[in-house]
């Protein structure tokens, strides 16, 4: 059966205080300090759980690479009728848009960087039945 795990995505930055609110705020969490100083989790009711750590030499992310590099991103899920919103609420956070052509309907898909250069979507959720 094995030991109960957990996974918890870790971005690293420079001011892990201030990423820690950018995506409390965005993602209707909270913010709290983990056990090591250098990192703080952000903890929703909807299932979010995140961290952020200081990392005393960060150096941003560039997007987008090129094409023989991978990079990780979070993908936000959001409805079709709130992804106007929701654009206007991570740029007003302090997102910057990468690219946030509208691709309509279902195929939504806009791009975003964070305070510390993180890349991540907005994504329009597949409806549920």
């Amino acid at each position: 059966m094995g030991v109960p795990k957990t996974t918890v995505l870790v971005l690293d930055c420079s001011e892990q205080a201030e990423l820690a609110d950018f995506y409390a705020q965005l993602l209707g969490a909270e913010a709290r300090m983990g056990a090591d100083p250098d990192v703080m989790e952000v903890i929703g009711n909807d299932g979010v759980h995140l961290a952020v750590r200081k990392d005393h030499g960060y150096a941003p992310p560039s997007w987008p690479r090129p094409d023989d590099a991978s990079q990780a991103h979070l993908r936000i899920l959001v409805s079709q009728d709130d992804m106007d919103e929701a654009e206007r609420e991570a740029i007003g956070l302090g997102a910057r848009p990468l690219d946030t052509k509208n691709n309509g309907g279902r195929h939504d898909i806009r791009m975003y960087s964070d305070p510390a250069g993180h890349s991540f979507a907005l994504v329009v959720s597949a409806p549920v039945r």
